[in-house]
């Protein structure tokens, strides 16, 4: 894994920090664990697999998904970044 710059240098967790264990722990079908390491990894993956299948294919309102998805995923990162500090 690579490790975090952010945390190398200040010595604090970035938002992404656990993304790449939440990642590896998905591939292997580990899906609560994934969940337990970073849990905007559903709505992350959701937002990318969507702005990928718009490319292809022509979807009514795309735009306002795809807002309402980043806004998910956004306030999901936050508070589990703040939560990490309470």
């Amino acid at each position: 894994m690579l490790p975090c710059i952010t945390k190398k240098f200040i010595g604090i967790d970035c938002p992404g920090c656990g993304f790449q264990r939440s990642f590896s722990f998905l591939i292997h079908g580990e899906f609560i664990a994934s969940f337990k390491m970073f849990p905007p990894i559903y709505s992350l993956i959701t937002l990318l697999s969507f702005l990928f299948i718009r490319n292809f294919i022509q979807i009514k309102y795309d735009n306002k998904i795809i807002l309402t998805l980043t806004i998910t995923t956004v306030v999901f990162i936050l508070t589990n970044y703040i939560l990490k500090f309470i």
